[in-house]
């Protein structure tokens, strides 16, 4: 079975809160990462002769991918979205302490 990728970036959300507003977007940030998370973890585990497709962005169309490189990306992908996380947590806490 051939794997179609989706991939989850953070610059794809469209509908974001407002800065004040932090909440919405943490937990819009916390699906992504799971949802990218799920990603990693099947990249992971194909056999190393399956076929994965990334999705092209704003397209239903699929292009023949490296597993290798999809997995890399999608781990890079996932940090990215864990710090952002990570910062917008650490930004609340300052909030709360002042």
């Amino acid at each position: 079975m051939d794997l179609p990728l989706r991939e989850a970036r953070p610059q794809d959300s469209a509908g974001q809160a407002p800065p004040d507003s932090p909440a919405p977007h943490r937990e819009d940030l916390g699906s992504k990462i799971k949802e990218q998370k799920i990603v990693v973890d099947e990249l992971s585990n194909l056999k190393k002769n399956r076929k994965v497709y990334k999705q092209q962005q704003n397209s239903n169309i699929f292009f023949l991918a490296d597993r290798t490189e999809m997995l890399s990306e999608s781990k890079n992908i996932l940090d990215e979205l864990r710090k952002e996380y990570q910062e917008i947590e650490n930004s609340e806490k300052t909030k709360i302490k002042k």
